[in-house]
Protein backbone atom coordinates (compact mmCIF):
# COMPACT_ATOMS: atom_id res chain seq x y z
CA UNK A 1 0.00 0.00 0.00
CA UNK A 2 2.65 2.55 0.83
CA UNK A 3 4.85 1.48 -2.15
CA UNK A 4 1.99 2.10 -3.98
CA UNK A 5 0.88 5.37 -2.69
CA UNK A 6 5.02 6.33 -3.58
CA UNK A 7 5.01 4.72 -6.85
CA UNK A 8 1.85 7.24 -7.32
CA UNK A 9 3.77 10.14 -6.22
CA UNK A 10 6.54 9.25 -8.46
CA UNK A 11 4.33 9.64 -11.77
CA UNK A 12 2.64 12.41 -10.52
CA UNK A 13 5.91 14.32 -10.31
CA UNK A 14 6.64 12.94 -13.99
CA UNK A 15 3.13 14.48 -15.41
CA UNK A 16 4.02 17.56 -13.58
CA UNK A 17 7.20 17.89 -14.96
CA UNK A 18 5.64 16.61 -19.02
CA UNK A 19 3.56 20.05 -18.06
CA UNK A 20 6.42 22.03 -17.36
CA UNK A 21 8.73 21.11 -20.12
CA UNK A 22 5.74 20.44 -23.19
CA UNK A 23 3.56 23.47 -21.68
CA UNK A 24 4.90 25.73 -19.37
CA UNK A 25 8.78 25.55 -21.08
CA UNK A 26 8.53 29.06 -22.72
CA UNK A 27 6.93 31.17 -20.25
CA UNK A 28 7.51 32.93 -17.24
CA UNK A 29 6.68 29.88 -14.84
CA UNK A 30 9.22 27.55 -17.46
CA UNK A 31 11.74 30.13 -17.18
CA UNK A 32 12.02 30.65 -13.58
CA UNK A 33 11.46 26.91 -12.97
CA UNK A 34 14.62 25.93 -15.40
CA UNK A 35 16.54 28.99 -14.95
CA UNK A 36 16.12 29.83 -18.42
CA UNK A 37 16.50 32.94 -20.75
CA UNK A 38 13.36 33.51 -22.69
CA UNK A 39 15.69 33.35 -26.03
CA UNK A 40 16.98 30.05 -24.71
CA UNK A 41 13.69 28.54 -24.24
CA UNK A 42 12.43 29.80 -27.58
CA UNK A 43 15.24 27.89 -28.82
CA UNK A 44 15.18 24.89 -27.12
CA UNK A 45 11.41 24.51 -26.85
CA UNK A 46 11.00 21.80 -28.73
CA UNK A 47 13.91 19.56 -27.58
CA UNK A 48 12.30 20.78 -24.40
CA UNK A 49 9.21 18.74 -25.68
CA UNK A 50 10.70 16.07 -26.56
CA UNK A 51 12.58 15.88 -23.03
CA UNK A 52 8.71 15.79 -21.81
CA UNK A 53 7.71 13.29 -23.80
CA UNK A 54 9.99 11.13 -22.26
CA UNK A 55 9.14 11.81 -18.80
CA UNK A 56 5.59 11.39 -19.81
CA UNK A 57 6.65 7.67 -20.49
CA UNK A 58 8.40 7.05 -17.09
CA UNK A 59 5.09 8.64 -15.52
CA UNK A 60 2.94 6.19 -18.09
CA UNK A 61 4.85 3.09 -17.14
CA UNK A 62 4.37 4.16 -13.36
CA UNK A 63 0.65 4.48 -14.09
CA UNK A 64 0.77 1.33 -15.85
CA UNK A 65 2.51 -0.85 -12.78
CA UNK A 66 -0.27 0.34 -10.77
CA UNK A 67 -3.14 -0.46 -13.08
CA UNK A 68 -1.49 -4.01 -12.35
CA UNK A 69 -1.48 -4.26 -8.58
CA UNK A 70 0.56 -7.11 -7.32
CA UNK A 71 0.95 -8.68 -10.83
CA UNK A 72 2.84 -4.99 -11.79
CA UNK A 73 5.55 -5.35 -9.43
CA UNK A 74 8.28 -5.89 -11.88
CA UNK A 75 7.06 -3.08 -14.09
CA UNK A 76 7.19 -0.67 -11.55
CA UNK A 77 10.64 -1.97 -10.25
CA UNK A 78 11.23 -1.03 -14.20
CA UNK A 79 10.36 1.79 -14.73
CA UNK A 80 11.83 3.08 -10.92
CA UNK A 81 15.02 2.24 -11.82
CA UNK A 82 14.50 4.02 -14.95
CA UNK A 83 13.70 7.55 -13.19
CA UNK A 84 16.29 6.89 -10.73
CA UNK A 85 19.04 6.12 -13.74
CA UNK A 86 17.87 9.31 -15.46
CA UNK A 87 17.70 11.32 -11.94
CA UNK A 88 21.41 10.20 -12.04
CA UNK A 89 22.33 11.26 -14.68
CA UNK A 90 20.32 14.89 -14.62
CA UNK A 91 22.23 15.75 -11.37
CA UNK A 92 25.44 14.63 -13.08
CA UNK A 93 24.94 16.78 -16.09
CA UNK A 94 22.36 19.46 -15.45
CA UNK A 95 22.14 20.01 -11.61
CA UNK A 96 22.21 18.25 -8.15
CA UNK A 97 18.64 19.12 -7.31
CA UNK A 98 16.86 16.74 -9.77
CA UNK A 99 18.84 14.16 -7.01
CA UNK A 100 16.42 15.48 -4.78
CA UNK A 101 13.29 15.56 -7.05
CA UNK A 102 14.00 12.37 -9.04
CA UNK A 103 16.49 9.87 -7.57
CA UNK A 104 15.70 10.33 -3.80
CA UNK A 105 11.57 9.75 -4.29
CA UNK A 106 12.16 6.93 -6.92
CA UNK A 107 14.78 4.90 -4.65
CA UNK A 108 12.25 5.69 -1.61
CA UNK A 109 9.37 4.14 -3.71
CA UNK A 110 11.76 1.32 -5.15
CA UNK A 111 12.53 0.06 -1.45
CA UNK A 112 9.29 -0.12 -0.42
CA UNK A 113 7.70 -1.69 -3.62
CA UNK A 114 10.91 -4.39 -2.99
CA UNK A 115 9.79 -4.76 0.10
CA UNK A 116 6.47 -5.20 -0.13
CA UNK A 117 5.06 -2.47 1.80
Amino acid sequence: MIGSILVGLVALVHVYIVYLEMVLWDTPRGHKTFRLTPEFARASKVLAANQGLYNGFLAAGLIWGLYLAAAGFQVKVFFLLCVAIAGLYGAATVGRKILFIQTVPAVVALIAVWLGW
